[in-house]
């Protein structure tokens, strides 16, 4: 397995990845088209970065994360945006490799705290964030589509 930044030929295979996460999200519906415009978008933020896992030449994982500023914590801090494994790679370790070249990637860029949303139901998703030494918060999300 080797994690590699992403690139705009990952694009299809992320989305491909992008619609396995989306389908099970309440909040979210897979579209091919959006989901290309966004990892787009991202690939060319100087404040973000698209991380990828191959097995064999293939991506089977990604992980995205942005910069912002907490006024609470005075700081840059992350936002994970996206974790996703493909089904048939899931429980071989990949998205913890994953989750520490985020975490490397952040304390180089000096970041004080990582924070990410993840659906309620995707009991999986909730476990492997506790494994990984995240923690729940009191916040509770809101959405506007504007």
């Amino acid at each position: 397995m080797k994690i590699r930044t992403a690139t705009q030929d990952d694009i299809p295979a992320m989305a491909e990845l992008l619609h396995q996460l989306f389908a099970i999200e309440v909040d979210f519906t897979p579209d091919h088209v959006k989901q290309s415009k966004g990892l787009e978008l991202l690939l060319r933020q100087e404040n973000a970065r698209v991380m990828v896992a191959e097995v064999d030449d293939q991506v089977v994982g990604m992980c995205t994360i942005q910069i912002l500023v907490s006024t609470a914590m005075g700081c840059a801090v992350g936002t994970v945006e996206d974790v996703v494994i493909d089904v048939s790679y899931r429980g071989q370790g990949i998205g913890s490799a994953l989750m520490r070249e985020l975490e490397s990637w952040a304390t180089q860029k000096g970041l004080a705290r990582l924070q990410l949303q993840a659906d309620r139901t995707n009991a999986p998703a909730l476990c492997f964030y506790r494994q990984q030494g995240w923690k729940h918060t009191n916040l509770v999300g809101w959405i506007k589509t504007i």
